[in-house]
Order: C-alpha cells, then sequence, then structure tokens
C-alpha cells in the first residue's frame, strides 16, 4: 500500500502519480495543510484551494475511499501517516516552484517516496535548458510524444478509511467559481460545445469577453492552475475535436492548443531557473533605472491611471480575481514600461489578487511583458490606446468595469488619454485623468532600456 500526497493536482481524474500508485496496489490519499506555504498565494486563491480540497474529499467519499486531511509539516505528517498505515512509501506529482521543491526533498530525505510529471504535457527535463525564441521551443516540444489521460483508481484500489477532517473554510472577498473537478469539467464542456472551433476568432474580441465569457476564452485557468483539471485530458479532448473538424473550425481549435505550449515554455523556464520569480531572465549590461513611484503603483492597482483599457483590466482583476489575456498583457505593459515600476512588484500584486495564479505563468509572462525574460523583441511596449482600438473600439469591456465612462462615446474613450483636460471634464468628469503622459511615457521607457542594453 502507497499514500499519495496531493497538492496542486485537487482531482482524481487524469492523476498520473494518484494512478501509478493504485497500479502498485492500495493508495490511501493525504492532503497536508501546509499554512506557511498557503500564505505564499492569495486568501482569494487560497480559499479556492481549500473548497478544491473539500470538493476532493466528496469525491474520494463517492468511490468508497477518504481522503485524509492533515496540518503541520509534510516532512513530519507524511512519514507519521505511513508508519500508522504501514505504507509502503509515498506518492507525489512534482511541482516546480522553489520552493514546493525544497519541501519535496525534505519529503524525500524523510520516507521513501516516488515523484512523477504530471503538471506539464512534456518533462521539462527532456528539453533543452533554454531557447532563443518560443517557435524553437513549440518544435521541440510538439515532437515530444503526450501521454494520454490517466484512469481513476477503482473502488477496490482505495484504503478503507473513514476520516472527518476536512480543509478550513476561508472567506474571500470576491465571489469564486465553484472549485472541484466537476466544475472544472462541465466548464470545459461549455467550451468544447461553444466556443474552441472559433476561439483564435474570438480570443482577443472584448465585447465577445463580456457577453460571452466562456466561449470567447476557456476561462479554465483557475481549475489548471489549481490541478482541478488534468493538463492531458484538456490536451486529448481538444486534440479529439481538432482531429474531427476541418477548415477554419479546425485552425482555430489548433490555435488553443497552441496556447497550451506557452503554459509548457513558462514550466520550463522555471525548471531551470529556479530565481524566475525574483531575478532578470535577461542580463543587462547595465541596471533598469526603475522609478517606482508610489502614487503611480497605487493608481495602477486601483484602476485609475487615466489610460481606460489599463484600468478596465485593473478593475476586473480586482472585481474577479481573473482578468482577460489582452488587458492582462496591457496592465502589465503599462506598469513596466509607461510607469516604469519593477515587474516584481505588479507580479506580487497578481498572485495576491488572482484566483488563477500559477507561478510559472505569472512570473514568466510579467518577464516577457518587463522585457526583462524570453522575449525576442528587445523592448517590447503595448500601447493602450492603439490597443483599444483594435480589440476594444466600441468600448464594451471597458464600459463595463468603468461606469464612470458609460454613455460616453466610444471614439472619446479610445482616444481619452489624448484628449485635453477640458474635452475630459465635459464628458467624464469623475473619471481620472492621465497619470503620465502617453508620448512622454513611451519615449521614456524606450530611452531608459536602451541604456540598460546598452545601446547609448
Amino acid at each position: 500500500m502507497h499514500v499519495f500526497w496531493h497538492r496542486c493536482d485537487l482531482r482524481i481524474p487524469d492523476n498520473r502519480g494518484l494512478a501509478l500508485a493504485a497500479r502498485e496496489g492500495s493508495v490511501l490519499p493525504v492532503y497536508v495543510v501546509e499554512r506557511e506555504m498557503l500564505k505564499q498565494i492569495g486568501k482569494r486563491q487560497r480559499a479556492f484551494f481549500m473548497a478544491g480540497v473539500r470538493d476532493l474529499k466528496r469525491g474520494y467519499r463517492d468511490l468508497g475511499g477518504d481522503l485524509l486531511v492533515r496540518a503541520g509539516a509534510p516532512e513530519e505528517v507524511l512519514p507519521n501517516v505511513v508508519a500508522e498505515y504501514g505504507a509502503d512509501g509515498v506518492y507525489y506529482n512534482r511541482l516546480y516552484r522553489p520552493a514546493r521543491r525544497n519541501r519535496e526533498r525534505r519529503v524525500d530525505a524523510a520516507v521513501p517516496t516516488e515523484a512523477v510529471t504530471d503538471a506539464v504535457l512534456v518533462d521539462p527535463g527532456k528539453l533543452a535548458p533554454q531557447y532563443e525564441n518560443h517557435g524553437r521551443f513549440y518544435d521541440d516540444w510538439q515532437d515530444q510524444p503526450k501521454a494520454a489521460p490517466f484512469e481513476i483508481p477503482d473502488r477496490e484500489s482505495l484504503v478503507d478509511v473513514s476520516d472527518e477532517t476536512t480543509a478550513p473554510r476561508i472567506e474571500a472577498d470576491i465571489e469564486l467559481p465553484s472549485a472541484g473537478y466537476r466544475a472544472a469539467r462541465e466548464r470545459y464542456d461549455r467550451f468544447l460545445d461553444v466556443g474552441i472551433e472559433t476561439y483564435s476568432d474570438t480570443r482577443d474580441d472584448m465585447r465577445a469577453a463580456v457577453e460571452r465569457p466562456v466561449g470567447a476564452v476557456s476561462r479554465l485557468s483557475p481549475y489548471i492552475a489549481a490541478g482541478m483539471l488534468g493538463i492531458r485530458e484538456v490536451w486529448a479532448d481538444a486534440t479529439e475535436r481538432h482531429d474531427a473538424v476541418s477548415g477554419s473550425a479546425r485552425k482555430n481549435v489548433q490555435k488553443f492548443r497552441y496556447e497550451l505550449s506557452w503554459r509548457e515554455a513558462n514550466y520550463l523556464l522555471l525548471f531551470h531557473n529556479p530565481d524566475l520569480l525574483t531575478t532578470n531572465y535577461k542580463s543587462f549590461p547595465k541596471p533598469i533605472a526603475w522609478v517606482n513611484d508610489a502614487d503611480h503603483f497605487a493608481a495602477w492597482r486601483r484602476g485609475e491611471t487615466g489610460y481606460p483599457l489599463v484600468d478596465a483590466g485593473m478593475r476586473q482583476l480586482n472585481q474577479e480575481g481573473y482578468v482577460h489575456n489582452r488587458p492582462r498583457q496591457n496592465v502589465a505593459s503599462f506598469l513596466t514600461k509607461h510607469l516604469l515600476v519593477d515587474w516584481r512588484e505588479g507580479a506580487r500584486y497578481f498572485a495576491k489578487q488572482l484566483v488563477d495564479h500559477d507561478p510559472a505563468n505569472n512570473y514568466g509572462n510579467w518577464q516577457w511583458i518587463a522585457s526583462t525574460g524570453t522575449d525576442s523583441v528587445a523592448v517590447r511596449i503595448f500601447d493602450p490606446v492603439a490597443q483599444m482600438r483594435k480589440y476594444d473600439a466600441d468600448a464594451t469591456y471597458v464600459q463595463e468595469y468603468v461606469p464612470e465612462l458609460r454613455g460616453v462615446d466610444p471614439d472619446r474613450i479610445v482616444d481619452w488619454p489624448t484628449l485635453s483636460d477640458a474635452g475630459r471634464e465635459r464628458l467624464a468628469p469623475e473619471y481620472c485623468h492621465p497619470i503620465v503622459d502617453r508620448n512622454a511615457a513611451y519615449d521614456r521607457a524606450q530611452d531608459v532600456f536602451e541604456e540598460a542594453l546598452g545601446k547609448r
């Protein structure tokens, strides 16, 4: 008999470590509430995780088993469970955040373990440690085999135990999505029904993002980040649909599959660069002259920069614990370029607010946006005015989250940062003026990064 140690894999279906442990004989699933580790994520995500643990416990009980929930340090708790139940050892799925890897090493030293790759489609150890661009990574990654989803352990393989201890209830300051595998599966099924065959066409359409939030995109990120839905299951269903359709539908499905490779690339980065969360990935001849204006950072957090697309994105983040990818890129670019606030400040704020926070994705993407990461463009700066004109020209998304601008002509909203103060006062006196000049801030960012790159 083996213990299976659940962490960021809060599901029974398509759980590689659980399935392999069950093949060896009976399996006893355990979740260890690590309060110090949970403090490293925001309260919203902690609440979502704990709801997921409670749902996981219900899932095991439906199968005739149970999930043991214990609190403490895993290197102390797990050996005690192994000894109490006479287990041969512990199976677990590898994680990649440095603190998680350090915890794994302590558990490995305390009890016999078997660690397997589960969070990604391709073990990052099988790929090169770095790539000059995403295209080269994708070519190698695409050539690697992708495992099929793993089976659910049968009733006979689950140890017959009953335990009343469950995960603590944590109150969040927002309404959270329903947690657990069944909720994740329902969301994915809806996306497969109404969204995946138009995904490439609608993923950046901000009107569609407001009118059909699950459809224009999948909104699976909270579930994948918490491991409530297995990545092989996501890939397998998307691939089955890809192979069943043709023409534009196949192109759209392929785009969804391709986007999964960006997540895999970020996991590769974190695997080979454990300091990714704190240190620039790219080396600079000179230091980046961050300004780090506290008032500007506070205005950005509140969604009061006077740049409508940026403010809408930040307010969605604050209200929902989620932000659509297009404004997500824009708010990060605006902070690191137009305001010249260190990317680490923004990444930490995202980690606090997001329900879908994933260390590899969050910090890898922040570094990409900040031009300190893997982007093949030396200095990439998003113009939030041009971005809004391209993706939210009718201001549907902006007016959803910035009520001060409802009723204002969309063309005026798009041009808001370029209007005169008097013109803005007439149109929407309760909405803020831009905190930086559009052109001056753009030019300043260009100068600062070229200086850091040694081009000046």
